[in-house]
């Protein structure tokens, strides 16, 4: 189908060996994750899918029932279907509300990287080429935000979440429009700050690792893949770990120099 309309956030190129449903899933599932649609609003109507995303009725009620049953939205009949509030969403009992301290964040991170280390390794082996330029835009976002010394919280997420989407697996996608933009450390605290790391310094090496990630997704060298974000993840995990040991020294020596002044 010819679409001369504006374009969308739901329109997107496909791979036509890949669930047509699924598409939609996960373009829907990254306006909900980025807050171009929020809790209690309404979706676009199906005709406005139909057309955004050049598919028939039935995959966009097949995505729809799949949203459904991820607890991600809800259909009020004659009315429309709405975003849910995150808490309503799923069965995951993570509250990504909760997770503020560096301990919540180290947690987070293990769990990340046995997460998208795999994510990853599914990306290289199964992302189409309209998906890697979906992941190559959120990088030159990030780039591009960082030369402007503005937020690269929002296309850092969008990079991890492009990767999730070429998997093609409506779990990983899930769990990613779950925990949202907070899944990155230094949206909650300013990690580089507490790691003795220069803002500057701490992105760049954070933009190189994203790259090493890229490059192995776009050749499909899997294992290269799941190296690259186990390392990017592991080094975050590192750099916030000393942070917290630093902390926790730091606490410890001004209680001991107070008990000695008593």
């Amino acid at each position: 189908m010819e679409v001369t309309e504006t374009p969308s956030p739901l329109m997107r190129p496909r791979k036509k060996t890949q669930s047509l449903s699924q598409e939609v899933v996960g373009a829907i599932s990254e306006m909900i994750s980025n807050g171009s649609i929020k809790p209690g609003e309404k979706l676009p109507t199906e005709s406005e899918i139909m057309l955004t995303q050049g598919v028939s009725r039935t995959v966009v009620r097949e995505a729809i029932s799949r949203l459904q049953a991820a607890g991600l939205v809800e259909t009020r009949h004659g009315i429309g279907t709405f975003v849910l509030e995150a808490q309503k969403a799923g069965n995951i009992n993570i509250d990504p509300a909760t997770i503020t301290t560096m301990k919540d964040l180290l947690a987070l991170l293990e769990l990340r990287i046995s997460l998208e280390t795999e994510t990853a390794g599914l990306a290289a082996a199964r992302r189409s080429e309209a998906q890697l330029l979906e992941i190559r835009q959120a990088l030159d976002a990030f780039h591009e935000n960082l030369k402007k010394g503005v937020d690269t919280v929002g296309p850092d997420f969008r990079f991890h979440f492009q990767i999730a989407n070429a998997t093609g697996n409506r779990y990983f996608i899930e769990i990613l429009s779950h925990l949202g933009a907070g899944v990155i450390p230094r949206k909650r605290l300013n990690t580089a700050e507490l790691a003795r790391d220069p803002q500057a310094s701490y992105l760049d090496r954070v933009q190189r690792e994203h790259e090493d990630i890229y490059e192995a997704i776009a050749r499909r060298d899997t294992e290269a893949a799941r190296a690259a974000m186990r390392n990017h993840l592991t080094n975050s995990r590192e750099r916030l770990r000393r942070a917290q040991e630093a902390a926790e020294s730091a606490a410890d020596a001004q209680q001991q120099e107070k008990a000695s002044d008593k």
